[in-house]
């Protein structure tokens, strides 16, 4: 009650620039939804400008506007929230951006082979017109599928560590080699731990940063991969 209080008083005031603090992190789950469904009409009707603070990449995607993530007191990204989200400048940038976690796979670039940490050569030019070196595949939950791989995309055998299920979406685990990842599927999918499973990605849905965390000048393309 206190923290809806204390929300109410800040913009009751019509103040020009408005610091909220994680405002519904304190709220219970129900109210917290509900005020996220409100909080972008009230806040447009305000005409202020608002600096709200989250630490849940949801939040900001439903607030709009333009965001700037940071991460260990540094900026690592700035820009229309959509755009950022879609198009992280950066590795940075894009793990604050990600919740699941981002999942990310250390690739290595020799002439037209693209190396995993275990020797094995990815089929096709996963990395053409990229220079050689140390590069690192990243993507969301939602972009990692389970089943038998379509043309074109990369597949991996994985083993099952625990299954969240929600309801209308479930979150799957995965142990996958030496990476861990997690993999958003619609519907309730109960997969047991320890169960075997083939994971499988299309490649242009992915992103691609250097060594340096920098994302780099051009996306994949299914083609190059098939």
């Amino acid at each position: 009650q206190q923290q809806r209080t204390a929300l109410a008083r800040a913009l009751v005031k019509q103040a020009d620039l408005v610091l909220l603090d994680e405002p519904l992190a304190n709220l219970d789950y129900k109210l917290r939804e509900e005020l996220r469904d409100e909080l972008p009409a009230l806040f447009a009707r305000t005409g202020a400008i608002l600096v709200y603070a989250t630490t849940e990449p949801m939040e900001a995607l439903l607030l709009g506007g333009r965001t700037a993530t940071m991460w260990e007191g540094r900026l690592t990204g700035f820009g229309p929230t959509a755009s950022l989200y879609r198009e992280p400048p950066n590795l940075a940038a894009a793990r604050v951006f990600s919740d699941p976690p981002l999942n990310e796979l250390p690739l290595e670039k020799r002439g037209a082979s693209a190396l995993l940490a275990d020797g094995r050569a990815l089929p096709g030019a996963l990395l053409a017109g990229l220079p050689d070196g140390p590069w690192r595949l990243a993507f969301r939950a939602e972009q990692l599928a389970l089943g038998p791989p379509p043309p074109g995309a990369i597949a991996f055998d994985g083993q099952v560590l625990v299954t969240e299920i929600t309801g209308s979406e479930s979150y799957v685990h995965l142990d996958v080699g030496a990476e861990s990842w997690v993999a958003l599927l619609p519907g309730v999918h109960d997969l047991p731990p320890g169960a075997a499973v083939q994971a499988h990605l299309d490649p242009s849905t992915a992103f691609v940063f250097a060594a340096d965390g920098r994302r780099a000048e051009r996306a994949l393309s299914a083609a190059e991969v098939a």
